[in-house]
């Protein structure tokens, strides 16, 4: 995992403040992979319950500003499912799959 300890925190914070108790972070794609080079952050938010598309817009853009500002701008792609609910979206089932935990709130 080519996460600096910074970077986690940063992402462990920004969860917590952005997203309900019971919500998980992943990390997937090529930061999972340790001799890649560069890439941006590739992260799946799992949450326990699901939100209106409002709430899901003002969570996920909390959730990227902190993070944004703790890591000077890194780039950074969130994908947002709901724990238990059927998505049929390809990244999500790739990011289950392959994803690593980095986060629990």
């Amino acid at each position: 995992m080519r996460l600096q300890p910074k970077e986690v925190d940063a992402i462990v914070q920004a969860a917590r403040d952005a997203f309900a108790p019971g919500t998980a972070v992943f990390l997937f794609g090529s930061r999972l992979q340790d001799a890649a080079r560069g890439g941006d952050i590739d992260l799946l938010v799992e949450t326990p319950e699901a939100m209106s598309p409002a709430e899901l817009v003002q969570r996920r853009t909390r959730f990227v500003s902190r993070i944004y500002r703790a890591l000077d701008e890194q780039r950074i792609d969130v994908v947002i499912a709901t724990r238990g609910q059927k998505d049929s979206r390809a990244v999500v089932a790739m990011a289950k799959r392959d994803g690593l935990k980095v986060a629990q709130v």
